[in-house]
C-alpha cells in the first residue's frame, strides 16, 4: 500500500530529482519485503573483473542470543563491530560456505544447489559447537541476498558470476577455552570474473611434507580454521614454483587427501572411470558430488569413490581439482619430492573427459543443459 501510493504521488511532481528520491525509496521498500523490482545491472566492465572483493548493496545479517536466532535482515553496512575479546578472535570459532549465482541464457538468476551448502554449513556448526543456522533459512537468506543484489550479477555470456559467501562466528566475548554464547550468521555477495582469464592452463603441484587436518580432527568440516593452517604451506608451494599443494593422509601419509581448497578428480588412461578420493579428512565438495554425478548420469562413465594412493598417480590419464571457485583446475604434474608424475592429457589444455566434465556441468549451471531436479534455485 505504502509504496502504491509512493508511486501515484511521484507523478504529481515534475522535479526529476523528487522523482529520482522517491523510486529509491520504494526500491528501500521492496528490498525490506523481498520484492525488488527488476534492477538495471551496475555499470561494471564484466569482462575485466578479477576473483577479488568488490563491496556490493546489501548483505543478511542475523544474530544468535538467548538460545534462539532473530528475525535477521538485509542491511547496507558492510562492517562488523566486535568486543576485542569475542571469541573468533580468541578461539578462531567461524565457519563459512561459498556458492555462487549466475545469469541463465534466457536471463533469470540462478544459484546451484543452495540447499546443499546449507546442509554442510549444519554439519560444520554441530562440529564446533555452535548453533545450526537453520537450513530452509539459510536458503531465503541466499535468495534475498542475491535478490537484493542483482544488478550486481554478472549478465550472461560474460564468464563472471556473482560469488556468495554465507558465514558465521562466535561473537560474544570469550577469554575462558569455551563456545562462545552468541553469534553472527551472516550473508555478502561480491561479482567475480572467470577464475581462468584465457583459458584453464593445466597447474603443477607437489606433495606436500605438510598436514592439511590431523586424524580425527576437522579436515571433514568447513572451518575457518583449516584455511589457516594450510596459508603457510601454499606460500611455500608458490616460492618454490609450484601452483597448489597435494596433502596426504595424516595417519600414514600414503593416501591421496585435498589440496587446501579443493578435491581431487582423475580420470583412468582409458577414459572410462572417475576416481574420486576418500577419506574421513576431506572435505565433502558440492562440485565434486555434482560431477561424480554427471560423470555417471550425463557421461556414460564409471564412477568410483575410494582411497586413492600415492603410487596410483602414475595409472591414471587426466587430474583435476574441483571447487567452486574455478569448477574444474586441470593438473598436468604432482612433483613428489623430485619425481615428476606427468599426466598423458600434457601441460596445454585440459583433458579430453576432464574438459567434458566442465563443459556439461557448467552447461547446467548456465541453463544450456536440463538440470537434475532440486539442482538449480531460481533467484528471479
Amino acid at each position: 500500500m505504502v509504496a502504491c501510493a509512493i508511486i501515484f504521488q511521484v507523478t504529481c511532481f515534475e522535479n526529476e530529482v523528487f522523482r529520482e528520491l522517491y523510486f529509491i525509496l520504494i526500491d528501500v521498500i521492496l528490498v525490506k519485503k523481498g520484492r525488488l523490482r527488476k534492477m538495471e545491472k551496475k555499470n561494471i566492465n564484466w569482462s575485466e573483473i578479477g576473483f577479488s572483493y568488490m563491496p556490493t548493496d546489501f548483505r543478511y545479517v542475523s544474530n544468535y542470543k538467548d538460545g534462539a536466532w532473530d528475525e535477521g535482515e538485509l542491511t547496507e553496512d558492510a562492517n562488523i563491530t566486535l568486543n576485542e575479546c569475542a571469541c573468533v578472535f580468541q578461539y578462531a570459532q567461524t565457519c563459512f560456505e561459498g556458492l555462487k549465482a549466475y545469469t541463465t541464457e534466457d536471463g533469470k538468476i540462478v544459484c546451484f544447489r543452495p540447499d546443499l551448502n546449507a546442509s554442510r554449513m549444519a554439519d560444520t556448526a554441530k562440529r564446533l559447537e555452535m548453533p545450526v543456522f537453520p537450513e530452509d533459512r539459510f536458503v531465503d537468506a541466499v535468495v534475498q541476498t542475491v535478490k537484493a543484489n542483482a544488478a550486481y550479477v554478472p549478465p550472461f555470456g560474460s564468464g563472471a558470476t556473482l560469488y556468495i559467501r554465507p558465514f558465521m562466528f562466535g561473537s560474544n566475548s570469550v577469554i575462558g577455552v569455551k563456545p562462545a554464547d552468541e553469534y553472527q550468521f551472516r550473508i555478502f555477495v561480491t561479482p567475480v570474473g572467470p577464475y581462468f582469464k584465457g583459458g584453464a592452463k593445466p597447474i603443477t603441484i607437489r606433495v606436500s611434507d605438510f598436514d592439511r587436518a590431523a586424524p580425527h580432527g576437522t579436515g571433514h568440516i568447513k572451518a575457518g580454521l583449516n584455511y589457516a593452517m594450510s596459508l603457510h604451506a601454499i606460500v611455500d608451494a608458490h616460492a618454490e614454483g609450484y601452483d597448489e599443494n597435494l596433502y596426504l593422509d595424516p595417519a600414514t601419509r600414503t593416501k591421496v587427501e585435498e589440496t587446501g581448497g579443493a578435491n581431487f578428480i582423475f580420470i583412468s588412461k582409458d577414459g572410462k572411470t572417475l576416481i574420486t578420493p576418500k577419506s574421513g579428512s576431506i572435505l565433502p565438495s558440492i562440485t565434486r558430488r555434482s560431477l561424480m554425478y554427471v560423470a555417471e548420469h550425463y557421461l556414460g562413465l564409471n564412477v568410483e569413490h575410494r582411497e586413492v594412493l600415492l603410487e596410483e598417480l602414475k595409472d591414471f590419464g587426466e587430474c583435476g581439482l574441483c571447487g567452486t571457485a574455478a569448477v574444474i583446475s586441470p593438473v598436468g604434474k604432482i612433483v613428489d619430492h623430485g619425481k615428476e608424475i606427468c599426466f598423458p592429457s600434457g601441460m596445454e589444455e585440459m583433458g579430453p573427459v576432464t574438459k567434458k566434465l566442465y563443459e556439461t556441468l557448467t552447461g547446467i549451471q548456465m541453463g544450456h543443459i536440463e538440470a537434475p531436479e532440486g539442482w538449480i534455485k531460481e533467484i528471479c
